[in-house]
This record gives C-alpha cells, structure tokens and sequence, in this order.
C-alpha cells in the first residue's frame, strides 16, 4: 500500500483494474484506493503478469501492506520486483504515555472488615497488562486513536483480525460493551469469607423513600420488512460517519450566526456575470467572495485558524481553506484551497472550480485534500436558510453559506432617513470550538466577514 499523503496511515482496495493473469505496464492503472482523505487511482510501479492478488476489494490495510505479486508470462517474479514495491514506512516516533483516561464512574465504598480478619495468603501475581504505548499490540494508528478517543485501553480488547490484530469494530464493541474483553484468570486463592455484619434494628433503619423510577427499556432493534431496501455503507460513508461522530465527540460545538446584506456582491455578479463565464467557462457564484472576506477577517481573528493539541491551542500561520465538495449525493470530500490569504477573487474563484470539478470526476491528488486549516461548506445552491455543520477535525471552526434571496431590508435614504429596499440577503453560521475561544471572539470574526462583503470594492478585485 503506498503512501498517499503524509497523514494517511491505511486504505481500502475498492477495486482491482487487472484480474490475475491479466498483464500490465509501467504506470498503468492497477487497482483503486479510498482513505479517509482521497479516492485514486494507483499505478504499477513496474510492468508484468499480475500472478496474484494478496488484499482483495473491500479489505482495509495499512501503509506498506503487500497488495499483489507481479510476475513474468511463466508466472516467475521479474528480476526487478517480484511484488509492487513496499514504500519504507517513516521512523516511527518513541511511543507517548497517553494521559490518563477520565473515571467513568467511582468505585463503590469497600465492606467494613470483620473485627479480627484472618491474614489471607497473598494472590499470586496478575500478569502484567500491556504496555500504554501499545508495545506488542497489533492495532493500525488509526484504530489507536479511535481507542484513545474513547478512553479504551486496547491491552484489554481481544482482536478479531487475522493473527489477533485489533480491528475498529473491536473498539467500537469494546466501548459499547458488546464484546467481551479478555478473561481474567482466576486467583489461586478461594475468596474470604463475607463479613458479618449485625443486623439493622427497625428503629435505626432510614425512612423509605419513593420507589425508584424503573429503568428505561432498550430500543428494540427496527423489524424490517419486504419492502425495506438495505444499502450497506460504502467506505467513504463509512468514513464520514466515524470522522463527523468523533468530531462531535471531540470539539464542544457552539453556532453563532449573522445574516448578511449581499447587494453589493449580486451588483458585481450582475454587471459581470455574463463576461466572466465567457472568458472562464463557469459561473460566478458567491462561494469565492465568501472565501475571499473570510481571508481578510482571519488576519484580525487568527485563532479561528488553529487547532487543538492537548492543553495547548495551535495557531496555523499558513491559512489553508478546506472547500466542502459534494460528490453527487454519494459522499463529501474538502479539498483545499492553499494560502488563500492574500489571494484576488478571481484566483479564488478559479482554484475553487478546478478542486470541485477534479473532485467529482476523481483528479485529486493526496497533496489536495490534506493541510487545510479552515473549511467552508455551501448549501447554497440548494436555497437552504441556515445550516449548522460539523467541525472537520482537528480544526476548530466550520463556516456555512446558506441560500441568498430578495428580502425587504431597512437602509439609508440620500437625506440620511430610513428607506425600504430590495436587497439580496443570506445567513452565515459559524460552528465553533469553545475550548479554542468564546462567544464574542466567534460574533467578532463573523461581524469582520460580514462588513468586507457589504463594503469591499468588488469591481476592483475582477481586474
């Protein structure tokens, strides 16, 4: 498995492009891969008979895993390479002592000894637990921080994988408590009788109290029936779904929102609409003004762009813009927009389309979708009024772009009294990290974004 992209720890084959016996080139395609970062296509890095296939479709692995054998037309491996060449995995760094995971819950009070216990022979000593860095375990990173995540000690999982290694559905039944962890072995020693304690009389017994509320039934697992229709998630849902629920988990969300005058914006689009998707083939939506004032709010309000680490707070000097993509309804990506800051609009408008037209018709390289500091997500193509998104980790806060429409909007008239007016008007919601600032940090950066998109000089920023 190559490494495709410097974050990017594992990947799942989704389909081979050659079947064994099949031959094939220098650089041709040879099977398709999805991480949690890009869907690509992957070339052979010699040419050859592909004699074997080592990871079928649907099978996850991790970086510098062996996938297939390339050999000759006689079915012996080439003098060059008998198997697509391993990546050297990078050195891995000295394993950190993760912190303490929080108490779930407090130990019940110990029983009262009896008033001369008999001195117990000492059990014999417990085998020692696994390492906290994880020494021995067999466990991809991924999986590792998913148990870190949850406060899972993964000595105590018992994996299911091939040679035991831990997979993520071990963790995830582990924290649900679904999968027994491994056993204990019994002590030697048979347990101390239980104490004696007196019995309580009447008198000193406490007053009854209520009755305790009957604890609430599980949820019955949904019946289906003929007419059900049953689509298992494919990877990139899949990914979704684990990266959006530990964000929630992560990150103490905050929405703060504001809504915006776009007039000034829709005067541009109206005046040059037309000229500019001549000249450049698309359309001028009102994503890269957004794109192009959140850059000049950011300089003021630097701590939107960081992430957290620990205890500590990481400012990103670099200001890298994650653009959510729709990929036609089938799942989401956020390719990245770099060094945005100090970019003109029409620069911003261009990079913008191309990453969203390599994104659905899969071009993009690893080096596109990872770095990103801050994202935009924008619903509003689809006329929604205020949506309220997730943060994409390990950033701190997600800007959302709603629906612009005509409304009724109170101005100032040429002698400087109230006037009525019909002007282009939209939300933006920002969620936001509250362990990285507070509510007036949040109101103050959203008020910054609002004030360049009703007061900048647009008409000079398409030159």
């Amino acid at each position: 498995m190559p490494q495709l992209g410097e974050t990017v720890t594992e990947g799942t084959i989704t389909r081979w492009l050659k079947q064994v016996g099949e031959r094939v080139e220098v650089d041709e395609p040879l099977f398709e891969v999805s991480t949690d970062k890009v869907d690509s296509e992957v070339p052979a890095p010699v040419a050859g008979v592909l004699t074997e296939i080592i990871v079928p479709e649907g099978e996850t692995v991790d970086v510098g895993a062996r996938l297939a054998v390339l050999g000759d037309a006689d079915g012996a491996a080439p003098a060059s390479a008998a198997s697509a060449p391993e990546p050297e995995p990078a050195p891995a760094p000295a394993p950190e002592a993760p912190p303490e995971p929080e108490p779930v819950a407090e130990a019940p009070p110990a029983a009262p000894a009896p008033a001369a216990p008999a001195p117990a022979a000492p059990a014999p000593a417990a085998p020692a637990p696994a390492a906290a860095g994880g020494a021995g375990i067999s466990a991809s990173p991924i999986v590792r921080r998913l148990a870190a995540d949850r406060g899972i000690d993964l000595g105590s999982v018992r994996g299911t994988g091939d040679g035991g290694r831990i997979t993520r559905n071990d963790v995830l039944a582990a924290s649900s408590g679904a999968t027994p962890t491994q056993p204990v072995t019994p002590s030697a020693t048979p347990p101390a009788a239980p104490p004696v304690i007196p019995p309580v009389t009447p008198s000193a017994a406490p007053p009854a109290g209520p009755p305790a509320a009957p604890a609430a039934p599980a949820a019955a697992p949904r019946t289906r029936t003929t007419g059900d229709e049953v689509i298992p998630f494919d990877n990139i849902r899949k990914r979704t779904a684990e990266h959006m629920v530990r964000s929630k988990q992560t990150s103490a969300h905050v929405y703060t929102s504001v809504e915006v005058d776009f007039e000034r914006v829709e005067h541009i689009r109206r005046e040059h609409g037309a000229a500019w998707k001549a000249r450049e083939g698309f359309s001028l939506t009102y994503l890269p003004f957004i794109a192009r004032a959140f850059s000049d709010a950011v300089d003021d309000f630097p701590l939107v762009n960081a992430s957290v680490d620990g205890d500590s707070l990481v400012v990103h000097h670099d200001v890298n813009l994650g653009i959510a993509v729709d990929l036609d309804h089938r799942g989401l990506l956020a390719p990245v927009v770099k060094q945005v800051d100090g970019k003109r609009l029409w620069l911003i408008a261009r990079e913008i389309h191309d990453l969203a037209t390599r994104a659905r018709n899969k071009g993009l390289g690893p080096d596109d979708v990872i770095g990103g500091t801050f994202t935009i997500t924008n619903m509003g193509p689809f006329g929604t009024y205020m949506t309220l998104p997730i943060i994409n980790q390990p950033q701190v806060a997600i800007l959302a772009s709603d629906g612009v429409r005509k409304r009724p909007v109170v101005v100032e008239g040429p002698d400087g009294g109230d006037a009525l007016a019909i002007h282009s008007v939209g939300v933006l919601a920002l969620a936001w990290d509250h362990r990285a600032f507070d509510g007036a940090y949040a109101a103050g950066f959203l008020h910054a974004i609002r004030e360049v998109l009703e007061t900048r000089d647009w008409e000079a920023e398409l030159a």
